[in-house]
């Protein structure tokens, strides 16, 4: 069963505790650190990302740059570094916005939502945070003439050609599909087996498509989340680092050896990722900076006053 892993403390008070799962593998994809249940299937929701991108590329999909093959991996925030991207690669294969089947949406980013608000913009599917991934498998549609109106389907070439990639990177057992968020099918992953496919992309050969997609996540920490995101925080503090979250408490990463580790927050809470991913860096021996310290420690408030921390429970590494 899960474990308590990251609490949260007011005036020396435990306000809170969170729930989850964590494991670390070292650079061979052995278990190096296994909390709760590592072996249990989950949903990685968008963790699953880079490894649909990495289908995309084995499947014809050719960006024309790391910044498109990045927002091609992203959970972007709808600013418009984000959307300049998303649009030149729906033109560059002749598709329109109306063929995105994600939701419609405004920008994740407060201040991109509220310019849109302002001018009088409508929800879209290309403001929608999973809209690169979504133009880049048009985009593969196109490249092998497979139907365009049919690419969410469970039983579309393309979402069978990404179950095989991520089947082949993980050494997952097939699972039952599951439905993501944006509507795409997800396919299931235990925590060791989510970690030891992010492990197989830094430590891949070079000019590979698992090797292209980590480069270009962590080259583009903007692109592939946005502004104050998790991801842009966390790959901004440790150099080298891959990693991608996921909705409803998911995160993973791998550093360049192919050392790598995977979360699972049982409630969700989005607070308890950065702390937790710290910690568990920390344990795989990356450099302690100052910037890694602050994103372990975030902090909890008395009015303007810091009077507490949200922590990964010591003791459990």
């Amino acid at each position: 069963m899960s474990i308590e892993l990251v609490e949260v403390v007011r005036s020396g008070f435990r306000e809170c505790v969170h729930r989850g799962s964590a494991v670390i593998l070292g650079a061979d994809g052995e278990v190096v650190v296994g909390l709760g249940e590592i072996h249990t299937p989950i949903y990685p929701r968008s963790a699953n990302k880079p490894l649909q991108a990495v289908a995309a590329l084995r499947n014809g999909f050719a960006p024309t740059s790391p910044e498109e093959l990045a927002v091609a991996s992203s959970s972007h925030a709808g600013e418009a570094d984000h959307i300049e991207l998303v649009a030149a690669l729906l033109a560059r294969y002749q598709l329109g916005v109306d063929q995105l089947q994600c939701p419609s949406d405004l920008p994740g980013n407060e201040l991109a939502r509220a310019e849109l608000i302002a001018a009088g913009e409508l929800p879209s599917p290309i403001y929608m945070t999973c809209s690169g991934k979504h133009s880049a498998m048009l985009a593969t549609c196109v490249v092998n003439d497979w139907p365009l109106e049919t690419y969410m389907e469970p039983t579309h070439p393309l979402q069978l050609a990404i179950q095989e990639t991520i089947f082949d990177l993980s050494g997952e057992e097939e699972q039952e599909l599951g439905i993501d968020g944006c509507g795409l099918p997800i396919v299931p992953l235990s925590l060791t087996n989510l970690a030891r496919a992010f492990g197989r992309l830094p430590s891949a050969e070079p000019d590979s498509p698992e090797r292209a997609v980590a480069d270009a996540v962590r080259e583009n920490p903007f692109l592939v989340s946005g502004t104050g995101r998790n991801d842009q925080r966390l790959m901004s503090a440790v150099p080298g680092l891959f990693s991608k979250t996921g909705y409803d408490g998911i995160y993973a990463g791998a550093l360049p050896d192919g050392s790598a580790f995977a979360l699972k927050i049982d409630d969700g809470h989005e607070r308890a990722l950065l702390p937790l991913a710290a910690a568990l860096l920390k344990r795989m021996n990356t450099e302690w900076t100052e910037e890694l310290a602050a994103l372990a420690s975030a902090p909890v408030f008395g009015g303007d006053a810091r009077v507490g921390t949200i922590r990964a429970i010591p003791g459990n590494f």
